[in-house]
């Protein structure tokens, strides 16, 4: 229990508790559904496992994208919905095994971080690209709201899921960008259902912990000597 309590900093835990404080108190000054608040605390915080490096935080990645992936649906938000229930959720798996795979030290709960070597970043913005061309055509036949904003959800999803996979300390830094659109996203929701303006507040959180989430693991990778 001890060892538990020290796992995370004081300033991991504030942040921790405080995100999921303003997610509940939001999700009832709101009168969200259970199903949305039950995603905010299971995605925040993987967030926070996730900034530490710990497989664990993949792990509850899949189950957030499975409840995410349904309040998207309610919304007509297909991009969103296909987005972690056929792309978020199957690379969380992939990204699970290869941060078990990778850790920084035996018996240790913290990936290696990798550097990307430039063709890889290439590779990365092409392949980003293509998967973005694949899904806007896919996302205006299904009439999805905000359309503009869904595709470019999809863009930088994609990325930080690829990223995040390759053990990139640069994957916080494109979730980030993804909870800006994803922010925009659900204020428009919130315009015609304000139960929704919870979500919003989720997203808030989560751009607050991958920030926090890119500056440690720079310092993961300059104390690994990555």
């Amino acid at each position: 229990m001890k060892k538990l309590l020290k796992y995370f900093t004081p300033f991991e835990y504030i942040l921790w508790l405080s995100s999921l404080t303003l997610a509940t108190v939001s999700h009832f000054a709101y009168e969200g559904d259970v199903m949305k608040l039950f995603a905010s605390l299971i995605g925040i915080t993987a967030l926070i496992f996730c900034a530490k490096g710990n497989p664990a935080g993949q792990a509850l990645i899949i189950v957030f994208s499975l409840f995410y992936g349904y309040i998207s649906y309610t919304f007509s938000y297909y991009g969103e919905m296909m987005t972690y229930l056929g792309m978020s959720a199957p690379m969380a798996v992939w990204a699970l095994v290869a941060w078990c795979k990778n850790p920084y030290e035996k018996g240790r709960a913290e990936v290696k971080v990798n550097t990307l070597s430039g063709r890889e970043w290439l590779f990365a913005v092409i392949l980003t690209i293509v998967v973005t061309l694949v899904f806007c055509p896919v996302l205006y036949l299904l009439n999805t709201n905000n359309l503009v904003f869904s595709t470019i959800s999809v863009t930088t999803s994609f990325l930080a899921v690829y990223l995040t996979a390759r053990r990139s300390p640069y994957y916080a830094l494109a979730y980030a960008a993804n909870d800006v659109v994803l922010i925009v996203l659900w204020v428009s929701a919130s315009l015609h259902d304000p139960s929704y303006l919870g979500v919003v507040i989720c997203f808030a959180a989560f751009l607050a912990n991958d920030v926090y989430g890119f500056t440690n693991w720079m310092r993961m990778k300059k104390r690994q000597g990555s």
